[in-house]
């Protein structure tokens, strides 16, 4: 270990794989554990994805790709920034990568000097935070607050910003929370954003079309955001390609440039298969997909309404995505099969203990108070798992 390097050291184990990792464990020990906590789609790749990845293969795709993506998947993420989001990039402004969060983490690293700080609303995705720390940066959690959604206001973010702010970085469907931020949300953000020129966006996007509220809304529709504002997005979540990993952004060029020139020292472009099929997802309207976008609703339905039934819960309607994120702190200090409860990890461990289930602490997502429970299982799942939980509990 004394041979590690302080930044491995330093460096936080991923909470969601982390618990993950630990109810695969209990699995192989026979229990029969269901799992709440991965934020992965339960369905099957669409039949059209599938086909045009097989064709590729048959067309010989297998060489090195270009280090930013394919020239045809870059005008297929062109045509749908334009369709989707109003948004307009040139080619040299999109850079495809192995995944969202090498996005994230090529935006960290060309941007971030050591000291600079980036705005957090919490809660956040698990991985924000490490990745900031990672680029020798330093994430700044800003708290919201269940009764405003868990949404970040404009007097909150004017407060948080200090002459050290580089960045702010949020998601819209949010995750862990499911929050949507509506335009007007956004532009009131900007608002407070245009005073501070030096400030960069990063709005992640990744969740956009599981979206139960209406239109989706973009930080970089606004004039005088777009050339400071890093869209990410990517194939993951909406298709259910998690296992594929490919990820864009839409950027300023000059970030763009920089995010191609380190992704060229170090993983080079993204799988070459994935790719083709990707381009197939993105040239297809969001319609074919909207059938899990349906039965996602169902899912959120069917969880809010059994949640509800639990004494102590208190929880938000997710506007996006395939989270909950239920305020537990009613639980804090009680001891529950002599467990004493001190915090929303203890809580989570006794769910997996205790229930068979496996959830998500809030600590890992900036949020002491919750935990995060995630609604891509089946609907017999889902009942099965709230029913185990209100039982452990009662």
């Amino acid at each position: 270990m004394d041979q590690l390097s302080d930044r491995i050291k330093n460096l936080s184990t991923s909470q969601t794989l982390a618990m993950a990792a630990k109810a695969r464990e209990l699995r192989e020990q026979g229990k029969d554990i269901i799992g709440l906590s991965l934020g992965e789609p339960d369905f099957e790749i669409p039949d059209f994805v599938k086909d045009s990845a097989i064709a590729a293969i048959n067309e010989g795709y297998n060489t090195y790709t270009p280090v930013d993506g394919y020239g045809e998947l870059k005008q297929a993420i062109i045509t749908k920034f334009k369709r989707d989001n109003n948004l307009s990039y040139k080619p040299s402004q999109i850079v495809v990568s192995t995944g969202a969060k090498q996005s994230l983490a090529n935006v960290a690293l060309v941007a971030l000097n050591p000291g600079d700080e980036v705005l957090l609303p919490c809660p956040y995705w698990v991985s924000y935070a490490e990745i900031v720390k990672l680029a020798e940066g330093t994430p700044v959690e800003v708290q919201t607050s269940l009764e405003n959604d868990f949404k970040l206001t404009p007097d909150q973010l004017r407060a948080a910003i200090t002459p050290r702010t580089k960045m702010i970085w949020y998601s819209s469907p949010c995750n862990p929370s499911g929050s949507v931020y509506s335009k007007e949300e956004l532009r009131a953000l900007a608002d407070v954003l245009k005073d501070f020129p030096q400030i960069i966006v990063v709005s992640d996007e990744i969740y956009e079309h599981i979206n139960f509220v209406g239109g989706h809304a973009s930080m970089a529709e606004f004039e005088d955001m777009y050339d400071r504002t890093v869209t990410v997005n990517g194939v993951s979540k909406a298709y259910a390609m998690t296992g594929w990993r490919i990820g864009y952004i839409g950027a300023p060029e000059w970030i763009a440039r920089a995010c191609n020139k380190i992704q060229g020292q170090v993983t080079s472009g993204a799988n070459c298969i994935a790719q083709r099929a990707t381009i197939t997802a993105l040239n297809e309207p969001p319609s074919r997909i909207q059938y899990m976008i349906d039965e996602f609703k169902e899912r959120r339905s069917l969880i809010l309404g059994l949640l509800g039934e639990i004494p102590g819960f208190k929880t938000s309607e997710p506007g996006g995505a395939f989270y909950v994120f239920p305020d537990i702190s009613y639980y804090f200090g009680k001891t529950l099969k002599g467990t004493t409860i001190k915090d929303a990890t203890d809580f989570s461990l006794f769910l997996l203990e205790h229930a068979l289930v496996a959830t998500v602490t809030g600590d890992a997502f900036g949020n002491p108070n919750c935990i995060r429970i995630s609604y891509a299982a089946s609907q017999s799942q889902i009942k099965e798992a709230i029913k185990r939980i209100k039982e452990a509990l009662a």
